[in-house]
């Protein structure tokens, strides 16, 4: 049966009875076996892969089998995640992988560090409580754009972000300001950096203690101590930014604009939460908090 599918698979480029022989097998079989009526099992298993490419078309082509699987699951489906990968690979569909990342740290001589209050506990039990900041950089034909991210610990929600052609401390103020703009959150949260010169600046660290938020930082040079924003920019550069070349810095902005507002918040299934996308895990923390 697996040679009659290889040989059907290929009869536009191989005569037929060239491949009949030389696969062992009858060109009357390998004919009867074309006439015959599609099982009900290859009859679902088209139906599904036709699914299958509709989810990974709307994950931007990025979901492997186990993230195809989960939706699919929500969506009603019962089946396994060994079929899931066996449709997949047979349409030629595959998730993204991980390449290497890039650091952009730059420790500002005789400055003094903030604590490091996290010591690589990355969780929280609710938003708003830790926060985790980074930036990296993105090539363009322009040059580089560089990408300062906050992410609340809780969802892994990116609640605030800056993009500029350069690396001076408003590129990370003015990510921190949306954050703070956008959630308006209590005196205690804890703001988790590395130790880049950007962060231990004197303005940065005012504008924590004005918005009542503790700085903390982890040690020079150790991407673990940032674990979560490092994975969110490896995942970026990954589905987003190394898969095409940007002409100019403005076409990446867009695309960055849009690939973290609409997919990676609203959309995007994410291993902690349990495969939701950071807005829902959210609105199920809100819907289940007790009312007055």
């Amino acid at each position: 049966m697996s040679c009659f599918r290889f040989i059907s698979a290929e009869k536009a480029t191989f005569p037929i009875a060239f491949m009949c022989r030389h696969l062992g097998v009858s060109r009357s079989g390998y004919h009867a076996w074309a006439r015959r009526a599609p099982s009900p099992r290859a009859i679902a298993d088209q139906v599904l892969t036709d699914r299958i490419r509709a989810v990974h078309e709307a994950s931007r082509w990025t979901y492997g089998a186990p993230r195809v699987w989960v939706e699919l699951g929500y969506e009603g489906h019962r089946i396994s995640r060994k079929r899931v990968a066996r449709l997949m690979r047979r349409a030629g569909l595959q998730g993204s992988y991980l390449r290497r990342r890039y650091r952009t740290t730059r420790r500002l001589a005789g400055a003094s560090p903030a604590p490091d209050l996290v010591e690589r506990r990355f969780t929280a039990a609710r938003p708003d409580r830790l926060w985790m900041a980074d930036i990296t950089y993105c090539r363009t034909d322009e040059g580089f754009l560089h990408l300062a991210a906050v992410l609340d610990c809780f969802s892994r929600r990116v609640v605030g972000w800056a993009m500029a052609p350069h690396l001076r401390t408003e590129l990370v103020a003015d990510a921190l300001d949306m954050a703070i703009a956008r959630r308006r959150p209590q005196a205690g949260l804890v703001h988790h950096s590395d130790q880049g010169s950007q962060y231990v600046s004197l303005g940065f660290g005012r504008r924590l203690r004005e918005a009542g938020i503790l700085p903390s930082m982890g040690s020079v040079g150790d991407a673990y101590d940032n674990a979560v924003v490092e994975s969110f920019f490896g995942t970026v550069k990954l589905e987003l930014v190394n898969r095409h070349r940007w002409p100019t810095r403005a076409a990446l902005r867009t695309a960055l604009f849009d690939y973290i507002e609409v997919f990676y918040n609203r959309r995007r299934l994410h291993r902690h939460n349990g495969q939701l996308s950071p807005e829902e895990m959210e609105r199920r923390f809100t819907a289940a908090l007790p009312t007055s």
